[in-house]
C-alpha cells in the first residue's frame, strides 16, 4: 500500500485498543471522553502524519495526553451531589468476580500506565518508556511489577472464593 489509510479504517482498526488503555488509565467513567478526544485530535493531525509512522502507538499517546487532560479536568471541577450514585458494574468478559478494573486502579500510576500500554495496548517496551517518559527497562520492570500486583490479587481473591467468603 502506498498511502495512508482511509481515517475511518484507522478508528475501526485502533478504536477498540485506545478504548482499553483509556479505561485501564482513566476506570469507566471518564474513559468515552478520552477516547473521544483521541480521535478528534488525532483527526486534525492524521494528514501530517508520515506514511511509516506506527500509527498504534501514535494513537496511544495522544490517548495518554488526553487522559491526563481528563484527570487534571476533573481535579479542577467540583461536582455537587445530594446522593452519591452506585458505581456501574464493572464486570469483564470473563465474568469473574475480580474486578480487574478496581484492581488496575489500585495499582501506583507508572505500573498502571506499563500495564494499561504494554499488555492492554499491545505497545512495545520502548514505546511505554517513550509514553511515559521512562526508560526502556524500567518500563518492563514497572509492567512486570504490575502483573505481579494483579495476580496477587487474583490469587487472593480465588483464594477468598474457593473458602466461600
Amino acid at each position: 500500500m502506498t498511502g495512508k489509510q482511509p481515517f475511518e479504517a484507522v478508528v475501526a482498526r485502533h478504536g477498540a485498543t485506545v478504548l482499553r488503555v483509556c479505561r485501564a488509565v482513566l476506570g469507566p467513567r471518564d474513559a468515552d471522553d478520552a477516547w473521544s478526544e483521541t480521535f478528534l485530535a488525532a483527526l486534525k493531525a492524521y494528514p501530517g502524519l508520515p506514511v511509516d509512522a506506527n500509527v498504534e502507538a501514535w494513537l496511544v499517546t495522544i490517548g495518554h495526553r488526553k487522559a491526563i487532560d481528563v484527570t487534571r479536568a476533573a481535579a479542577r471541577r467540583a461536582v455537587p451531589v445530594a446522593d452519591v450514585p452506585e458505581s456501574p458494574s464493572t464486570r469483564w468478559a470473563d465474568e469473574r468476580d475480580l474486578d480487574l478494573s478496581a484492581a488496575l486502579a489500585a495499582l501506583p500510576r507508572k505500573q498502571r500506565e506499563a500495564v494499561a500500554y504494554h499488555y492492554l495496548g499491545g505497545l512495545p517496551y520502548h514505546d511505554v518508556a517513550a509514553i511515559t517518559g521512562s526508560s526502556t527497562d524500567a518500563a518492563r520492570r514497572a509492567a512486570a511489577d504490575g502483573i505481579a500486583a494483579l495476580r496477587k490479587t487474583y490469587a487472593t481473591a480465588t483464594h477468598l472464593e474457593g473458602e466461600g467468603r
